[in-house]
């Protein structure tokens, strides 16, 4: 039971007026930044030759078509929802009245755990915005269970009108209005309006930084700096073609491990997501462990670029990686890891070699990575023909490539709270700096698609689901097929994962032929990942009876969690796999010189 205490704590709104002069030159500043916001607007449209944006990008208008075609053919059923609607609004204000009388009365809705958009205690503390924030979550909880309950529709739209349902009720939380966050209208009124002028300046700076298209702004961009306070573990670029640099990382053992360890990172981020900060890098946790580690730096491809495809990826990328890695170190057996995207090239790229008797990778470690798309969870709302096909057209227009913050939006928008609207309040509302984070500057360093590359994986990958299949894509004059594949296998997945979903991961274990460790982490798709053992953060759960039951919600049940980090888990997998003990190997001292420094030129380019 709790009662909404009578009170206000916010700011009297006739304090301001003795310093309304004040009040209306902020108000004037606002006006300008917003001005600015058009002006910037309006170059991107003359850039674009002012050519209007595709009539329906997402493909949303036949499946809400349908939704409303169905919803009305059962008027009774949303009459009978509207009267509940009507029901739960009269009881709510019943509780509202008592607990102006004093009364304790429960909540009519509870926030969701987790969700941070009401940590205010006005939210709670206030009966206006505890009436506020009650309303919303009565109308958006009803709002998405009357779409939900629609029959008939096909899995594919029904998926599509909940995700953008729930962004409609997402963008419409009272939170990110200023006289519905008291939060936000507080500092409105003691400020005399100041945090909207700085909020309107952040976000005249965030257009105009995306010449013309908003690139919010999650971390301050000066905080940080590639090879100076991020990717700075000591190493030499040892080879580079037209699509990557590999780079050899400078042992800290005197020994290391006989076989060298291959990264495979996604093209669709830079590599340094696993080099970020000394105590969070994995790339020098795995050298201190006795590795000696390569990686794989992706160029951010341009418009030269545009006809590379998935095909060009794998034999300029970890193929040639292993060519290098010989002449680096005399060693033709190399343990590899792939993630993200990465991890499905690698798995290709396993299949290829496969079929070739090409056994140089003697171990795969898979980190967040989908190879049977079939449940790619979230995703497949941005992924039919009619999209790839706008995507297609899109990047024709951009010269032949995607732009990397056109996919950081899709991706932004399967947690919107968290990623978008928590920014919109903080960065704009409140006039807030965005605080220096490693991590975050490393999502905003984003890269650009070749259209050949990326229409090949949306269309072989995700629609149609081909890796999955026996020899249903053809790579370099070799069909290719994962059941060849038959070297042991780690098989990372994140419980949290919004990206690659676990049951998702999990369904490689049916196609790899050989033995297979899986192992569930906490978190997500990032901190699921990079959780260094020192930060005693999360937890991971692996099974000794391996991955036999059908599904990983079975799995779950049946396997064990351990506190911290899987990190030293995979290296007791790994270690003993990986050769006797020879000395450690420094960049340059093979066949191969060493070209610059690490983290190298590719990394660095925009």
């Amino acid at each position: 039971m709790t009662t909404a205490e009578p009170r206000v704590s916010l700011p009297d709104p006739a304090a301001i007026l003795h310093d309304a002069e004040r009040f209306r030159l902020n108000m004037e500043r606002v006006a300008e930044q917003g001005r600015r916001i058009v002006d910037a607007r309006a170059r991107e449209a003359r850039a674009e030759g002012g050519q209007p944006p595709p009539p329906d990008p997402l493909n949303v208008g036949e499946p809400f078509a349908q939704l409303w075609a169905r919803m009305w053919a059962e008027p009774q059923r949303v009459f009978d929802a509207q009267v509940e609607l009507w029901r739960q609004y009269l009881d709510l204000w019943e509780r509202t009245l008592s607990a102006s009388r004093g009364e304790a009365t429960a909540a009519a809705a509870e926030t969701p755990r987790g969700d941070r958009r009401f940590r205010d205690p006005d939210w709670h503390g206030n009966q206006i915005f505890d009436f506020i924030r009650q309303s919303y979550l009565i109308t958006s909880q009803w709002l998405l269970g009357l779409v939900r309950g629609v029959d008939g529709l096909e899995p594919v739209d029904a998926r599509k009108i909940d995700f953008y349902t729930r962004q409609f009720i997402d963008a419409l939380a009272p939170s990110n209005f200023i006289l519905t966050n008291p939060q936000v209208l507080r500092a409105t009124l003691e400020t005399h309006g100041q945090n909207l002028v700085r909020g309107f300046e952040n976000l005249a700076g965030d257009i105009e930084r995306g010449n013309g298209k908003l690139m919010i702004s999650m971390t301050d961009p000066d905080a940080f700096a590639v090879g100076v306070n991020v990717a700075t573990t000591p190493g030499k670029v040892v080879y580079q073609n037209e699509l990557m640099q590999l780079l050899q990382y400078e042992p800290t053992t005197e020994e290391a491990h006989r076989r060298p360890l291959l990264i495979v990172p996604p093209w669709i981020n830079k590599y340094y997501i696993l080099d970020l900060r000394p105590e969070n890098s994995f790339i020098r946790w795995a050298v201190e462990r006795g590795y000696t580690v390569f990686v794989v730096s992706w160029v951010n491809p341009d418009v030269r670029l545009a006809e590379k495809g998935f095909e060009d990826y794998m034999l300029e990328g970890p193929l040639a990686a292993l060519d290098a890695i010989e002449l680096a170190t005399g060693e033709r057996e190399v343990n590899a890891i792939g993630y993200c995207i990465g991890g499905t090239l690698t798995a290709a790229t396993l299949a290829w070699m496969a079929r070739r008797g090409d056994d140089r990778i003697k171990t795969c470690t898979f980190f967040a990575s989908q190879v049977d798309f079939a449940d790619a969870g979230e995703l497949m709302v941005f992924i039919d023909e009619q999209q790839i096909r706008t995507l297609e057209e899109t990047m024709e227009r951009q010269g032949g490539v995607l732009e990397g913050r056109q996919m950081a939006t899709s991706f932004n928008m399967l947690r919107s709270n968290d990623l978008i609207w928590s920014y919109v309040v903080d960065n704009y509302l409140l006039g807030k700096d965005p605080v220096p984070f490693d991590l975050l500057y490393w999502n905003s360093d984003s890269t650009r698609m070749p259209h050949r590359m990326h229409s090949y994986y949306l269309r072989n990958m995700y629609l149609h689901n081909l890796l999955a299949e026996p020899d249903a894509l053809v790579l370099a004059g070799e069909p290719i097929d994962l059941r060849r594949v038959e070297i042991p296998i780690y098989l990372q997945a994140a419980r949290e994962d919004h990206i690659a979903p676990p049951e998702s991961v999990y369904k490689a274990t049916k196609l790899f032929a050989g033995p297979v460790r899986f192992m569930l982490a906490g978190s997500g798709h990032i901190a699921g990942v990079v959780n260094a053992p020192a930060a005693q953060k999360y937890q991971h759960w692996t099974s000794g009876d391996g991955p036999s039951a059908p599904t990983a919600a079975d799995w779950l049940a049946t396997a064990g969690e351990t506190p911290g980090s899987w990190w030293p888990d995979w290296d007791a997998w790994l270690a003993p796999q990986s050769g006797g003990p020879v000395p450690a190997r420094t960049p340059g001292d093979g066949s191969l010189a060493a070209i610059e420094d690490a983290p190298g030129s590719y990394v660095a380019m925009q």
